[in-house]
């Protein structure tokens, strides 16, 4: 049974960023569930049926349109006109609780005079932080990029990460107490639709032959993510056995160097047939297509902290081939959802691929997908998500606002003041010899306070 948390009159605003839907809807479901009401600081992009009309939700397009082919002067335009809204929003919004789920385009910003901002204004703020470093990730790290984010680190109330890896980097690295910090799961991407199509039909659909062994690249290209790796085991792999194909499906994003280079050294296999390429963002009625079509999902990153496209083949029942880097071994489960790699090395990845495909995890492939969705949706369900944030949410109320939303402690305390027990209940005789609840709570504040 969900845990209300109307009862204890909870209000969150959460600000997206303008971005990341999957994420956003999943979350802001779940919690309107849970009876939070919600104020969500959004965009054109999160428009969608399943945030409008919502009992709870407050939806607050501030942010608009973020075309990326507008030119320079409209993009600085529109940004500082949401920065200006979204100040006069925070000057006057009502709930206590502010959760960033992502920063702003001005990152410094966000992260330094933005938070102070809101702490001025009183607010508890809550940060997600899906990567604890994005800057050292992608190789752009700065002296700049690690003080701000030590700011925005020790400036928030709590900090959510998705894992103990994570978290351990986020304490040791940016000296963030590890009590403010807590692990919530990646919860599953539930927004991409599905059908009946099945993997045959889906490999069909794309131009594939039966018995052809599928591997699956997809999401965002840019360097961190190490296709370079996949590119070239594969071409191990096919100098073996004519049978293997590789699907590239993505859009390249602020990498039109490393882009360009891939794209010429794969030209000829991409004109055999040997890879299917699809540089271009796959939209969601599309997505199912490429992983109902793949035999395997292959992660060949240089360094990552949490993938949600781990976990949106896992919501197909696609097994996945993980290189070791960040936190992604312990998703990973040897031999029931595939298996690991070192990273940045072709050579070990052409072995665990077919390491893959001689194992019970390919030839029973069709059971196999069920255990895999079955096992994600029990550990990185939204349910699970919910719970923890809603206690996070909870347990900075009752400490920041301990007269409005007094602990259950307190409101016993609190009816046994008002409604002192009989003598003659406290002596009956399936109490004697025991200490009444009142008694018990005095003595506690006797222990605490040394006096009564």
């Amino acid at each position: 049974m969900k845990e209300s948390g109307a009862v204890h009159g909870i209000a969150v605003t959460l600000l997206t960023g303008g971005s990341d839907k999957p994420y956003v809807l999943g979350l802001t479901t779940e919690l309107l569930a849970r009876g939070i009401a919600i104020e969500l600081i959004a965009s054109d992009e999160l428009e969608c049926a399943e945030l409008q009309n919502r009992a709870g939700l407050n939806f607050l397009n501030l942010r608009g349109d973020q075309r990326s082919d507008a030119d320079f002067s409209s993009k600085m335009i529109r940004v500082l006109r949401y920065y200006w809204k979204l100040l006069r929003y925070a000057a006057s919004a009502k709930p206590k609780i502010f959760h960033i789920l992502w920063n702003n385009k001005f990152e410094s910003f966000d992260r330094t005079l933005l938070m102070l901002y809101y702490k001025l204004l009183g607010k508890n703020v809550v940060l997600t932080a899906h990567n604890v470093n994005a800057g050292r990730r992608d190789s752009k790290d700065t002296a700049l990029n690690q003080l701000t984010l030590r700011i925005q680190y020790q400036l928030a109330d709590k900090i959510f990460v998705h894992t103990e890896k994570m978290k351990s980097e986020l304490v040791a690295a940016f000296g963030v107490v590890e009590s403010r910090v807590n692990v919530i799961p990646f919860g599953i991407n539930n927004t991409v639709p599905t059908t009946r199509l099945t993997p045959s039909e889906a490999k069909a659909r794309l131009g594939f032959r039966k018995g052809e062994r599928t591997i699956l690249f997809f999401g965002r290209i840019t360097p961190y993510k190490g296709l370079e790796y996949l590119i070239a085991s594969f071409r191990q792999l096919f100098a073996k056995r004519n049978d293997y194909r590789l699907i590239i499906a993505g859009r390249p994003d602020n990498c039109e160097d490393y882009w360009s280079e891939i794209r010429q050294s794969i030209r000829e296999d991409v004109q055999s047939g040997q890879i299917l390429l699809k540089s271009e963002f796959i939209p969601d009625e599309m997505t199912e297509v490429y992983f109902k079509a793949a035999d395997v999902l292959v992660l060949p990153y240089r360094h990552i902290y949490q993938s949600g496209v781990l976990f949106l083949g896992y919501g197909f029942g696609v097994p996945a081939l993980a290189a070791d880097v960040g936190s992604l071994k312990d998703d990973v489960v040897e031999g029931k959802t595939g298996f690991t790699f070192k990273p940045e090395d072709p050579a070990d990845l052409s072995t665990t691929i077919e390491r893959f495909f001689a194992s019970d995890l390919y030839s029973d492939l069709a059971e196999r997908r069920q255990e895999i969705q079955a096992l994600v949706a029990e550990q990185h369900s939204w349910a699970t998500v919910g719970s923890l944030t809603l206690a996070v949410y909870d347990g900075l109320l009752r400490s920041s606002h301990p007269q409005k939303f007094p602990s259950p402690e307190a409101k016993v305390f609190s009816h046994l003041q008002a409604n002192p027990e009989p003598v003659e209940s406290r002596l009956s005789s399936d109490t004697l010899g025991r200490k009444s609840p009142a008694d018990s709570l005095r003595q506690s504040s006797r222990d605490s306070s040394g006096r009564e």
